[in-house]
């Protein structure tokens, strides 16, 4: 049975951030980067968790739920970003039992919505997500903005 895991709280990062880094994803592999070189909250906000669905020793899928991602308006936030469900997971929910316990850690923090930046359309939609506005990103390229309420 998959549960949720959050990287810094478990006593096996080593083993997470290995999976971490065997995703073929670009975003993924940055993700590695950061965490391996503990740079994450840095970049993200000191509150920032990792979020990772497992099952037993393997990693499904994962996301980041964080006060910044790659949209630099600090007055919208939480973010989830770093989102990937490994291929023979796919088709599976994954990332909406990810998505479920977003839901209430922004409940929990006395959030109206949280936000997701991405180029992928028809995604974040079947999550309850809705098409919000595009914005310029840190790298200055455009992005669309997707909000959950909660």
């Amino acid at each position: 049975m998959p549960k949720v895991t959050e990287y810094f709280e478990s006593d096996r990062k080593k083993h997470w951030l290995e999976k971490i880094g065997e995703s073929e994803w670009g975003g993924g592999k940055f993700l590695y980067e950061l965490l391996r070189d503990n740079r994450l909250k840095e970049l993200c906000g000191e509150k920032t968790k990792v979020l990772l669905l497992t099952e037993a020793d393997d990693l499904l899928s994962f996301c980041t739920y964080a006060e910044q991602d790659d949209i630099r308006d600090i007055s919208l936030t939480p973010w989830v970003g770093f989102v990937f469900t490994f291929p023979k997971h796919r088709g599976k929910r994954c990332f909406g039992l990810l998505m479920d316990h977003v839901r209430s850690l922004a409940e929990a923090d006395g959030r109206r919505y949280v936000y997701i930046s991405t180029n992928a359309e028809g995604l974040y939609e079947k999550y309850g997500c809705t098409y919000w506005k595009n914005m310029t990103d840190f790298r200055g390229e455009d992005s669309r903005v997707y909000r959950l309420e909660i």
